[in-house]
């Protein structure tokens, strides 16, 4: 599974990045991982499956659903500040299968 996280500025995405990579590791599956800014994602988002936004730029989940062609989701408020991995796996996998 190859997941781009996009966030305001890429800080707070690249801790639950590493969040991320320790639990799907733990769960053994395959994982490619990456945190930008919102600024970024186009040139980046070819390389990947999916991409997963920050609350914070949830409001340009249309934009960048049409910029980048690829499954897109928000991730849910609580589950990006608390960092439910498991849930967001859950979100990954469905996102899969569209």
């Amino acid at each position: 599974m190859k997941i781009l996280l996009v966030c305001a500025g890429g800080m707070s995405t690249s801790i639950l990045m590493r969040k991320m990579e320790k639990y799907w590791a733990e769960q053994k599956v395959p994982l490619t991982i990456e945190a930008v800014g919102i600024a970024d994602y186009e040139e980046t988002c070819p390389e990947y499956d999916m991409i997963l936004v920050g609350p914070q730029v949830g409001y340009r989940l249309e934009e960048i659903k049409e910029h980048s062609g690829k499954p897109c989701s928000v991730i849910p408020s609580t589950d990006y500040a608390l960092g439910n991995c498991d849930r967001i796996m859950a979100l990954a996998n469905s996102l899969l299968k569209q």
